[in-house]
């Protein structure tokens, strides 16, 4: 017994949390301990006789100065192996196994809240994923996606070796999908018809399939793709903001619609990204998708632009909107059914729509 005691691999066991901001920007912590410089999420070694969902929370409350946060579940296990080039100890590694736990999100009381230990952290943030991984080591950052997709994707828990998943990989880990942070989450949706004097710039729909999911679309970009409601810029050539909106989504995601509904719209006071106009609207519909056609290179782009069904309340979140979009998902959901009699989409995992696209009942 003691020869085949001896003769079991033995690893490090770690524990760490996926925690964000109402707009979903991810926690993470500078230790002073470091000499790489490199960030972490909350969290630490587990001890001897401890369980890791225990470390976790001991950690957060230690790290952070918040007691009974609630863990939802496990949203990533991972296998370092010794031999990894981030691997970088001046004792003995024999690999480790970390847990990588749902933190939820933090209200801003909470986050004012937050008390670090000075002498083993310095400070901090949080951040968009692009950013986050920059802060990260590699490993670190491919495992820190792994998880927060599988929260935000409703998958199952992600299963990662090196950094690489080492089952089926998840929709929104194959086409590299971030969250954004949108510097106009919080404006709020006018519901009254766009005053005359106030052109409209921008037509995004909610645009829903018969079981009350919607598209979600991401552009493929060097940086990680961003997922945005179909829809676009309205160009001279529109003649109304649904017809931007009908040729924005046959040629971003190669949908036919019928049907759509205004819901409201966005004050953007500048005009910035439209090359500053000044004030205009920014208008928000719901939509019926009657067809989806096979997979086709965006004009505007060059490239395909991914393509994925997702509940409202994963789109808002994706889309990094905050409480106001989990409103406008709401909002959208309410009027598909009162308008179309489609129902309030199940919480299912995100999934991606086939290239040959889909026969819709």
């Amino acid at each position: 017994m003691t020869r085949y005691a001896a003769s079991r691999h033995a690893a490090w066991l770690g524990a760490a949390a996926v925690i964000t901001d109402e707009v979903g920007r991810v926690l993470l912590v500078r230790p002073t301990y470091r000499q790489d410089d490199m960030w972490l999420l909350p969290g630490g070694v587990v001890e001897s006789g401890e369980h890791p969902h225990v470390t976790c929370q001991r950690e957060i409350t230690e790290e952070l100065g918040l007691a009974d946060l609630p863990l939802a579940r496990v949203l990533a296990v991972h296998s370092l192996s010794p031999r990894h080039p981030d691997v970088q100890t001046n004792t003995p590694f024999p690999g480790e196994i970390r847990f990588v736990f749902d933190g939820g999100t933090l209200v801003p009381d909470q986050v004012e809240a937050i008390r670090l230990p000075r002498e083993e952290l310095s400070e901090f943030a949080f951040l968009e994923t692009r950013d986050a991984v920059q802060r990260l080591r590699p490993v670190d950052g491919q495992i820190m996606l792994a998880a927060y997709r599988a929260r935000l994707g409703n998958t199952a828990t992600a299963h990662l070796a090196d950094g690489r998943h080492i089952l089926d990989v998840p929709p929104l880990d194959r086409h590299d999908v971030h969250v954004r942070y949108r510097p106009m989450w919080d404006s709020p949706l006018n519901r009254a018809p766009v005053p005359e004097r106030l052109p409209v710039r921008q037509a995004w729909s909610w645009c829903f399939v018969p079981d009350g999911r919607i598209v979600l679309v991401a552009d493929p970009a060097p940086r990680g793709a961003l997922p945005m409601l179909p829809g676009g810029t309205v160009e001279k050539t529109d003649t109304t903001p649904e017809a931007t909106l009908h040729r924005e989504a046959a040629e971003e995601a190669q949908l036919t619609l019928t049907d759509p509904v205004r819901l409201g719209w966005v004050l953007d006071e500048t005009g910035e990204v439209y090359g500053g106009v000044g004030p205009n609207a920014r208008l928000r519909l719901a939509a019926r998708i009657t067809a989806i056609g096979p997979t086709a290179v965006d004009p505007a782009t060059g490239r395909p632009f991914a393509r994925m069904l997702a509940t409202p309340a994963q789109a808002a979140a994706l889309l990094g909107w905050g409480p106001p979009g989990q409103r406008q998902a709401q909002l959208a959901t309410e009027t598909a059914r009162e308008r179309w009699g489609l129902p309030a989409a199940r919480t299912v995992a995100i999934e991606e729509i086939p290239a040959e696209g889909m026969r819709l009942s």
